[in-house]
């Protein structure tokens, strides 16, 4: 029977049944956590079972051995009894002026290469000029705040028409966005899978999310831009040693061109659209 707060609402789960779900969707056995956390096993045994309360030093310990992101290192604090440790500002916020400052110096360098900083859903949290040229001709439903950029990738009223590798990007796409959703347990990014899922394949291509051989070394996004075919490939950032919630979750994921007849058109079109 689920247990009920006083405002009728279930109550928190307790922290030990969480930290254990964290524990073994590392696939750590409690001796494993144990010595990494330098902890005995019983102690963390007792923990698990409620039979012990840990300190909030303790939660955030064992947190950071089983990688758990600050969202939900604040969730193990709360349902621990304590006060979240970890601050989430607004991305417009005072406290967030230099990584906002950061992050835009980051995309207008990149220009006239598309990139993108999104968040933990991919919701595109901003994007520089480049961006432009890959979403032109997209449904504008698709376009409006806040833009999740794989639906847009893979939708059919999105880019999903114009790429040209579609079968293969897709089935990145959406390896990337299951070990996520796994990884964090997090609901929102399974619904949102469930979603891609079911959008049109685009071909048979076996279910290979990677280059084959005489592929080249990195899987590129095949595009149409007008009578050009752009080949590119992406590489992710992130902000180091994040200490907010909304910093940790932020992102850039910038596309560079994987031969120079990419780079041509894209250079040629930064150009021809004029100052920034």
């Amino acid at each position: 029977m689920t247990t009920m707060s006083l405002a009728g609402a279930p109550a928190a789960r307790p922290v030990g049944e969480l930290l254990r779900e964290w524990r073994e969707r590392r696939r750590l056995s409690q001796l494993d956590l144990a010595i990494q956390a330098d902890i005995s096993a019983r102690h963390l045994s007792f923990v698990e079972t409620g039979r012990s309360r840990p300190t909030a030093s303790m939660i955030v310990r064992l947190a950071e051995q089983l990688g758990v992101p600050l969202r939900e290192r604040n969730t193990l604090l709360l349902a621990g009894g304590y006060a979240p440790a970890y601050p989430e500002h607004g991305l417009d916020a005072p406290q967030l002026a230099n990584v906002r400052t950061a992050l835009r110096q980051v995309l207008a360098g990149h220009d006239p290469y598309p990139a993108v900083v999104i968040d933990r859903w991919w919701d595109m949290v901003d994007a520089n000029s480049g961006v432009a040229l890959l979403t032109s001709g997209c449904a504008p439903d698709l376009l409006k705040p806040p833009v999740n950029v794989l639906r847009l990738s893979l939708h059919p009223g999105g880019m999903a028409p114009r790429i040209v590798n579609l079968a293969q990007w897709r089935s990145h796409l959406l390896t990337q966005l299951r070990h996520r959703a796994r990884a964090l347990a997090d609901q929102r990014l399974a619904d949102l899978h469930a979603e891609l899922a079911g959008y049109p394949a685009g071909g048979d291509f076996s279910g290979v999310s990677h280059p084959g051989p005489g592929d080249g070394v990195v899987l590129p996004l095949r595009y149409r831009l007008g009578q050009h075919e752009l080949a590119l490939f992406s590489i992710s950032a992130a902000v180091g040693t994040a200490t907010d919630v909304t910093v940790e979750e932020l992102a850039i994921e910038a596309f560079y061109p994987a031969d120079d007849a990419s780079a041509r058109v894209l250079r040629d079109a930064g150009q021809s659209a004029g100052p920034r």
